[in-house]
Parts: structure tokens; C-alpha cells; sequence
């Protein structure tokens, strides 16, 4: 530590100067008066002489003590928290801008980027394919039950039709992308302006059942060529 540049920074801050104030006084560089205050930089005495007499307080303490005196007498115990002030004072800082607060919309916008590798919103549609709802459903490999996950959905099953299989009215049947009929497997259908689910038996390659039951068991042949199969169901969620 300097006690040379104590004593020019007690002086300063006693007077309430700034350094670029007494730097131009003094016609040194700011930076090299920030150095002897901050004791990195050794200061000569004439050096200091000067600097105090541009201070108004050079003769005053010449004539009363000799420089090295003086500054043997300054107290750096008491000064320390005076030159700390003296340097937070002086650091020219700017305020930092709060950040923006983000809407609830934007903020679930932002979790629901973080997690779309990890889980994925699946549409409900409902008989009219109209989205009424949607669910998340997890994704492993890049997949949804082993399908692309832009195109699997829930179908919001209308009715009991197919109560018999254990898919009642208000249930959701997950169903993934299957344009060709498969035999033994509960398949949303297309046929004139209905879409249902029905369970498919195969007959050949142009015939097959449709079946169905709520109380009773009902089998409606078609031919393959009036339907237009949307689907495979592969999962249910009850309705409680």
C-alpha cells in the first residue's frame, strides 16, 4: 500500500472531487491517479507535492511538516473504508436492464418447446374429426407407439356401439395412421358420412366384416372398396 496515495485520496474525496477533475488539474491521466490511490503505482514526492498544491493544500502542509511526515501519519485503518467508498464512487457503471417478463402464454409456449423431444400434444378429435382437446403423450425414438407423431391422434368414441369390446361412450382410443384393413384389429372407419370404430374380419381381399355390439353382436359385410380405413386403435382411456 501507498501511503503517498491515501493521502491523495483522502484529500480528493475530503473535497469531493472526482478523479477526472483533479487529473485535469493536475494534467496527469485519470487512469494513472486511479493507480497511485489504489497503491499500484508509486508515486514521487515532488510528484505528490504538486498534486496537492493543485489541491489548495500543498503549503499548508509543507509548512507544517515535511511530506513523508504526513504521510506517515495517515491512518490506513481509517482511511480503508473512505478510499473503498472513493473507488465504488468513482466506477462509472450502468444499470442493468431487468429482463422482460414473459406472458403465461409465451412462458408455456417456452416449456412446451423445452420438452417437445420428450413429449409430444396429441389432438382429441371427436366424430366430426374437429379437435376438442389434446393430450401429451411421451415420445421414444422420434415415435409415438412406433408411428410418426404429427399423425397419430385420440378419437373421442361417440357412442356404446362398441361397448361388447370393451369401449364405451366418452372413452379415447388412441389411433395410429393404418389405410389398409387389418384382420382382428379394432380400426376407426370411414364409410358414407360415418366414422366409427369397428373390430375387421377379413373375408378375401374385397370383403370384409364390420363388427359391433352394445347389447347385442352385429356384423355388417362391406366391401373394401366403400370404406376408407383412418386407423389402428391401439390404446383406451376410460372415462370415469
Amino acid at each position: 500500500m501507498s501511503r503517498l496515495g491515501d493521502l491523495l485520496l483522502l484529500e480528493r474525496t475530503r473535497q469531493k472531487l472526482t478523479r477526472k477533475q483533479v487529473a485535469r488539474k493536475c494534467g496527469i491521466s485519470e487512469n494513472y491517479l486511479k493507480d497511485v490511490e489504489e497503491g499500484r503505482r508509486i508515486i514521487q514526492d515532488d510528484q505528490a507535492r504538486r498534486i496537492l498544491k493543485k489541491l489548495g493544500t500543498g503549503d499548508q502542509h509543507e509548512n507544517e511538516f515535511s511530506l513523508d511526515e504526513i504521510a506517515a501519519t495517515v491512518d490506513l485503518g481509517t482511511i480503508a473504508p473512505q478510499k473503498n467508498e472513493a473507488i465504488r464512487q468513482a466506477k462509472e457503471t450502468k444499470p442493468e436492464k431487468p429482463a422482460p417478463q414473459k406472458s403465461p402464454e409465451e412462458q408455456s409456449g417456452i416449456w412446451l418447446d423445452a420438452l417437445s423431444s420428450v413429449l409430444k400434444p396429441v389432438p382429441v378429435m371427436n366424430a366430426g374429426w374437429i379437435q376438442i382437446d389434446r393430450r401429451l403423450l411421451p415420445i421414444q425414438d422420434g415415435k409415438i407407439e412406433g408411428a410418426n407423431p404429427d399423425r397419430v391422434a385420440y378419437f373421442k368414441v361417440p357412442d356404446d356401439s362398441m361397448r361388447a369390446f370393451r369401449i364405451e361412450k366418452d372413452d379415447l382410443v388412441l389411433i395410429l395412421p393404418q389405410q389398409l384393413p387389418v384382420d382382428g384389429a379394432i380400426m376407426l372407419v370411414e364409410f358414407g358420412a360415418h366414422r366409427v370404430l369397428r373390430k375387421i374380419k377379413i373375408f378375401d381381399k374385397t370383403r370384409i366384416l364390420l363388427q359391433s355390439g352394445d347389447r347385442e353382436m352385429s356384423a355388417d359385410p362391406m366391401s373394401v372398396a366403400d370404406i376408407h380405413f383412418v386407423g389402428r386403435a391401439v390404446r383406451v382411456e376410460i372415462a370415469l
